[in-house]
């Protein structure tokens, strides 16, 4: 007999769905309101259900990463065919930010660790990712707006290393995107902004 995993019951989605938006705002943020309780009454629901659909912190954690990811992923893949590439990537690049500080907000509120092998389980999303990042990048060569000789991977190696410069918590998004901003000017092909 074939083992099929089953489909969640539709409330019981619709609960997951409410506990990871409520922990990307609770938590993702930081600070002393930020936990697993202020989650479940955020979300309008019981600690008993946050439990039995994360179990642990790096569950829940690994729920919100996954989503945000994926909203990411199709946002990238949705650029293809943009009539100004920099712009598009620009705009990819700051929500991208956005993630970023939602997950060094759940990662100081929950006390997890992200392992080689969690970080593994994302593969399938990076692969896609790099692809569509590759392809805008590809457009706008062809196009003569951007270099050619930058791929989607030195993108996302780039915006991850000026995320976790050494940057003050105070205005750490602020100081981001404005150099983010330097590095896609960079990118651009003949005279700058102007």
């Amino acid at each position: 007999m074939e083992n099929r995993k089953r489909r969640p019951r539709r409330d019981a989605q619709e609960n997951r769905d409410r506990l990871i938006a409520a922990a990307r705002g609770v938590l993702g943020g930081g600070g002393p309101g930020a936990s697993l309780e202020a989650v479940a009454r955020e979300a309008g629901l019981g600690t008993g259900t946050l439990y039995r659909h994360f179990p642990t912190r790096e569950a829940l954690f690994h729920a919100v990463y996954r989503h945000d990811l994926e909203r990411l992923v199709e946002r990238a893949e949705a650029l293809e065919g943009a009539r100004d590439p920099l712009a598009a990537l620009r705009d990819w690049l700051h929500a991208n930010v956005v993630l970023v500080e939602t997950k060094r907000g759940l990662l100081g509120a929950l006390s997890v660790t992200v392992t080689d092998e969690a970080k593994a389980s994302y593969g399938d999303l990076s692969g896609r990712l790099v692809g569509a990042l590759d392809a805008l990048l590809r457009q706008g060569a062809a196009d003569g707006r951007l270099r050619d000789d930058v791929t989607g991977e030195d993108l996302i190696e780039t915006m991850y290393a000026l995320c976790y410069a050494r940057v003050p918590d105070s205005n750490w998004r602020a100081a981001v995107l404005r150099r983010l901003d330097v590095f896609l000017d960079g990118l651009r092909v003949g005279p700058g902004p102007g």
